[in-house]
């Protein structure tokens, strides 16, 4: 079985350029540093010498600034897609006259607009500067959910919630990558886990949003639901200022530094191998994203998932409903299932950074409570309402393997162009596995759900498997290149990645499959001449 793993690993090399007699040197020949952001700050700070307390205190700002800037970036944007989920506690699809499927639609119209919406939102991020292409897409998909109030038949929904998607699109892939700016590889994963966390955020805000607004009079002028989308469309407008004034592009330009903090931003990811970001579009590296196997079982992995993901976000409260409870009572027992998503992914990503190799393990682990979770919501007798609840909140779990998805890309990808590509890869899965997810469910099968709560079962089962292939695919790769080139040589492994080198060009690139050492909870080692830090965990 070994033998197998490692020629894949060499057949996959020696098509994508690191061959046995191969330098890394030679590779860094034909580079513009001009497109390479961060690239003059890193080779100015080479030799500086960087304290722990230095370290510290750079990365606490990181935490205090950034960090929340992308947690409640993406609590609004998962807000507002999913609004559609309150409003029709209170009415919509009677106000808009639906019928059959066309709620359905509407729910997943908006994953169709994320679609074509990612790709040139990717390459605007890395040809812009990356918080003015957010701020722009965070003010106009703001004004979408207000819109959205004047539309009163399918057709002119179904066209908003289109846009909508477009301009939410440089959100959460953008943020992805900019992780990957800002934060060693041994941080990202707990990171990745708080900012993504906003998901159960969301559903919270979202649900006592909820409970606020059914205490109001029916007959209420504007109707009930449209509060909803007032609520949340005028809180994202006002965010987008907050976002393009504050947020700056990476640690290069980030006005809250001083000039030697700068330099140790830079320096502390420079270790990561990957680099920073690169504003000239690399055909070849987006070549090589579309027959990256990593990529491609992300892909499989994050479609199987997102079917399960389409029916949770878009009729959770529907679910929940229909097994008998009324519409407050629903909205306080679907807040349990999202403080249980932000238990796990905050549970998750410390794990990553303090247990060994723990990366995929922790999500292949999340993977298996959730598959049993389906099905136990699948199975268990109707009579049993309570033991059908708890299951259905522990399917939330399921971002903790999702969130590990998206730190193989920000942190085990190289090159930006092959990373964005790769990211754009990811969610066009997310996307298309949101869309179909509604169609799972039949108002006809109510209140069960059969093929809905199968779905989730399914979904999850092929995700599992993806995430165990994914690990030893990264695993045999690390051990085959350790037989054919040696230890890495980790400063010029920095060196490729700040030159926009990607992993199958870069012989001295390792993947991360490891957490870091429980000690540094509260310590960080002094950066070396490649600029490697370990491990950090939140705080000074």
């Amino acid at each position: 079985m070994a033998t197998v793993k490692v020629n894949e690993v060499a057949h996959v090399e020696r098509e994508y350029g690191v061959d046995d007699d191969r330098d890394v040197k030679h590779t860094l020949d034909n580079f513009n540093e001009n497109d390479a952001v961060g690239y003059s700050e890193y080779r100015e700070g080479l030799n500086i010498e960087i304290s722990h307390r230095e370290n510290r205190r750079v990365r606490w700002k990181i935490d205090l600034i950034i960090l929340p800037i992308f947690l409640v970036t993406q609590t609004l944007q998962f807000l507002d897609k999913t609004a559609l989920n309150y409003a029709n506690l209170f009415g919509y699809q009677k106000a808009l006259g639906l019928h059959g499927q066309q709620f359905n639609y509407l729910s997943a119209m908006v994953y169709a607009g994320y679609f074509f919406g990612q790709y040139p939102c990717g390459w605007l991020i890395g040809r812009f500067p990356a918080q003015k292409v957010l701020g722009i897409s965070c003010l106009l998909w703001g004004a979408t959910v207000l819109i959205l109030t004047q539309c009163r038949t399918f057709g002119s929904a179904l066209a908003v919630r289109f846009i909508m998607g477009i301009f939410e699109a440089a959100v959460t892939p953008g943020l992805t990558l900019m992780t990957g700016f800002w934060y060693t590889r041994q941080e990202i994963p707990l990171r990745q886990c708080i900012w993504y966390s906003a998901l159960g955020w969301g559903g919270i805000i979202g649900s006592y949003i909820s409970m606020g607004i059914s205490k109001l009079p029916e007959d209420l002028t504007p109707e009930r639901w449209e509060l909803i989308f007032f609520i949340l469309g005028g809180a994202t407008c006002l965010w987008a200022f907050v976002i393009y004034f504050v947020l700056p592009d990476t640690p290069s330009n980030a006005r809250f530094f001083n000039e030697r903090e700068r330099l140790i931003a830079v320096k502390r990811v420079a270790g990561n191998e990957t680099g920073i970001k690169n504003k000239a579009f690399n055909t070849k590296q987006a070549i090589q994203a579309f027959a990256d196997p990593k990529a491609l079982l992300l892909f499989a992995s994050v479609f199987a998932a997102a079917i399960p993901n389409g029916v949770v976000n878009s009729f959770s409260t529907i679910i929940i409903k229909d097994l008998g409870f009324s519409t407050t009572k629903t909205t306080q027992l679907k807040s349990v299932g999202d403080a249980i998503q932000i238990i796990a992914l905050v549970v998750g990503g410390a794990i990553t950074l303090n247990v060994p190799n723990s990366r995929l393990l922790t999500a292949t682990a999340a993977n298996i409570i959730c598959t049993v979770a389906a099905a136990c919501t699948a199975y268990l007798p109707r009579s049993n309402t309570w033991g059908r609840l708890v299951s259905f909140w522990l399917v939330n779990t399921q971002s903790v393997g999702f969130t590990i998805s998206l730190v193989t890309v920000s942190s085990n990808m190289a090159g930006f162009t092959h990373r964005s590509m790769a990211s754009a890869m990811i969610f066009t899965a997310y996307c298309w596995g949101n869309f179909t997810g509604p169609f799972v469910v039949k108002a006809s099968e109510a209140p069960t759900y059969p093929t809905a709560t199968a779905g989730l079962l399914a979904g999850y089962s092929v995700k599992l498997g993806c995430h165990l292939l994914l690990l030893a695919y990264m695993f045999f790769t690390n051990r085959h290149r350790e037989r054919t080139y040696g230890p890495a040589d980790k400063e010029m492994s920095n060196e490729a990645g700040m030159q926009d080198k990607t992993e199958f060009e870069n012989k001295d690139f390792r993947y991360v499959l490891l957490g870091a050492k429980f000690a540094d909870i509260f310590h960080c080692a002094v950066p070396n001449m490649g600029g490697e830090v370990s491990g950090c965990a939140l705080g000074p």
